[in-house]
């Protein structure tokens, strides 16, 4: 009696909870809901349009940007006007924004702050390519996007890569695609970073505006971005897990030095996933590449021998019966 009491008890409790928190009223949106200035639609639209509005905040990457502490008719009227400069490092903020229809070479001036002392107006085209947004996502972004960068390390990346893989074959180390491990997780890391290189060239090329959002407002969270961009975040979080994965794998089937050299296979070859689909995306190569890829890396997995045993004292697998070639004991 006292048990279904109390049954009756929990389940009133529960439906009185959900009730009480379903039972919030909005209430009805006035008109007045939207009567917004002149001035905070033109701060939505240029929002919209441009991605940052006032009180953004910008980190000088160039070594120096100049700026004018005088209005921007001033500039343009040919008035002398004093220069100040801001410089590599510096943090900005955006205390105005102003349009200049009689400006030929720029119609949107910035006016950005680095202190109470120095600020100044500049051309939004000249601060955009001397600023990133302050923050860390942003700045790995361009990190990874610039093109003398990405030129380069695709040079480094393909000569590393080459040198390794050859000297692991020559001495019959473990290499992925070649001589694997009994893990399939190698493999799906390797196509992980080739597909998400894919995916983030097809994001720039056909839909810039979106990436451009992304890269002045990035976030982690793959529910809070539209769903290409969500799937290019569940890529990488994929990307983390599976590495994580692999470090475990290769821990428990190799010894530490060869743990080591086949791991320094894996980067080189994951670095070039990544700098071979991330450039030939650009040119529409990367597609039937990366399908080509895929069935290249899964044909070689599944023709790999896989081990049929198991070592009956420390659990490693073994491809014949005999000696267990990591703990020694005679498995028959």
């Amino acid at each position: 009696m006292r048990k279904s009491v109390r049954l009756g008890f929990f389940f009133f409790a529960f439906a009185l909870v959900a009730l009480l928190c379903s039972c919030y009223n909005r209430g009805q949106l006035s008109p007045d809901a939207w009567d917004l200035t002149q001035q905070q639609l033109d701060s939505i639209s240029f929002y919209t349009t441009h991605h940052y509005t006032q009180n953004y905040n910008f980190l000088v990457r160039a070594d120096s940007m100049p700026i004018i502490p005088q209005l921007p008719a001033e500039a343009l009227s040919d008035m002398p006007v004093d220069t100040l400069m801001v410089y590599k490092g510096d943090h900005l903020v955006v205390a105005d924004i102003t349009t200049v229809p009689a400006d030929t070479i720029d119609s949107v001036w910035v006016k950005v702050a680095r202190d109470q002392e120095t600020f100044g107006w500049i051309h939004e085209h000249d601060m955009l390519v001397a600023v990133s947004p302050d923050d860390p996502i942003s700045e790995f972004i361009d990190f990874f996007s610039d093109a003398h960068l990405l030129i380069f390390l695709a040079l480094v990346v393909v000569v590393v890569a080459v040198y390794v893989n050859r000297k692991l074959m020559r001495r019959q180390a473990k290499l992925v695609h070649f001589n694997d491990i009994a893990s399939f997780y190698p493999t799906l890391l390797c196509l992980l970073v080739a597909a998400s290189a894919t995916l983030y060239s097809s994001i720039q090329m056909f839909d810039p505006e979106k990436w451009r959002h992304f890269y002045y407002h990035p976030t982690l969270n793959p529910y809070a971005v539209p769903f290409t961009l969500g799937l290019f975040l569940v890529s990488v979080w994929a990307l983390l897990i599976v590495g994580v994965a692999v470090l475990d794998d290769v821990r428990r089937q190799l010894p530490f030095g060869e743990a080591v050299l086949y791991l320094l296979g894996l980067g080189a070859t994951c670095a070039v996933d990544y700098v071979v689909f991330s450039v030939s995306t650009l040119y529409y190569i990367g597609y039937p590449l990366f399908l080509a890829y895929a069935v290249f890396a899964l044909y070689r997995y599944f023709c790999q021998p896989r081990p049929r045993y198991q070592c009956g004292r420390c659990g490693a697998p073994l491809y014949r019966k005999g000696t267990c070639q990591h703990c020694g004991a005679l498995n028959e």
